[in-house]
């Protein structure tokens, strides 16, 4: 896989969600100036298939529905809202090539802007299936906004690392995770700005690098103090890190809390840094069928599949 063009933008869709369940006007209009964008760049590629998707603020949003179809008239995008089981099989997808020999279980931790999504996987010989998953509607965006700045006190940290730990382990109790692990051959593994910014901060790198990020494999300890700098660091101090940057500062140690819940219910001695995450698990499944369809036998000339415009 090859990537010709990229393209990010930080909109806090989520953004006043929990206060009032409904997507704001101003989220929705930042998230559709970057969709243009995005359209903007497609037309300018020779296309086969596009592959869009809307996940948790959507989900959330009593008018979700009606800013996707909002978002498919302005663009021309084939938006959709995707359910939380099939946001973490993407995940799985584009994380389970970083697996080592040896490897029978995964652990995949993916915190977002409006929630945040735990895999449990199963890996038997090449193939990667998920067992189970939690999607938690906590995630940086939400918890900014619900309690403030209190993330960046001892007092309020420690709460929202409390309220994560009590829901992951209901979970665990189900799937008896921590045991496994002890047994051995489970491999901890995170995507999002929350891992891969302690990563790179645990690095020391003067500037986000994803070529020394993505697949690195992260003592939990060098982790941990990274999350202590982070801390330390103040909201000020946030703002002006090169690895994090003034639109993150707020939304940082919200992501170290969950981290932090996540590390007390499965504590590991390592954690696996992926920057790759949804959009790579859709390109991957997008180039699995169209690799599946062009085995299939043709019985006419025209192909059902047309190039998006």
């Amino acid at each position: 896989m090859k990537v010709v063009d990229s393209y990010s933008r930080v909109v806090r869709l989520g953004e006043g969600l929990a206060a009032t369940g409904q997507l704001s006007e101003d989220a929705m209009d930042r998230a559709i100036v970057a969709l243009q964008a995005c359209a903007q760049k497609l037309l300018r590629r020779p296309l086969r298939r596009v592959l869009a998707v809307a996940t948790e603020a959507c989900r959330q949003a009593a008018n979700g529905a009606a800013f996707v179809a909002r978002a498919r008239e302005a663009t021309g995008l084939p938006l959709r809202i995707i359910p939380a089981r099939e946001e973490a099989e993407l995940a799985m997808e584009s994380c389970t090539p970083l697996l080592r020999p040896g490897d029978r279980r995964a652990l995949l931790f993916d915190i977002g802007g409006g929630s945040t999504e735990i895999a449990w996987i199963r890996r038997e010989g090449g193939t990667a299936s998920l067992i189970g998953y939690i999607s938690l509607p906590l995630g940086v965006v939400t918890l900014a906004e619900r309690a403030g700045l209190c993330c960046f006190t001892r007092q309020g940290f420690e709460s929202v690392v409390d309220e994560v730990a009590e829901a992951l382990r209901r979970f665990d109790s189900v799937h008896c995770i921590g045991q496994e692990m002890r047994s051995g051959g489970v491999r901890l593994m995170g995507t999002s700005g929350t891992v891969t910014t302690l990563a790179g901060v645990a690095l020391a790198l003067p500037r986000y690098s994803r070529p020394l990020i993505d697949g690195r494999v992260l003592d939990c300890e060098d982790a941990d103090q990274a999350l202590r700098d982070l801390f330390a660091l103040g909201r000020e101090g946030l703002r002006t890190h090169p690895c994090v940057g003034p639109e993150r500062a707020d939304f940082v140690l919200p992501g170290c809390a969950i981290y932090a819940a996540i590390r007390r219910v499965w504590p590991s001695s390592c954690v696996t840094v992926a920057d790759r995450g949804l959009r790579e698990g859709m390109l991957q499944r997008m180039m699995r069928e169209e690799g599946s369809r062009s085995r299939r036998p043709h019985f006419t000339a025209r192909h059902a599949d047309q190039p998006f415009s």
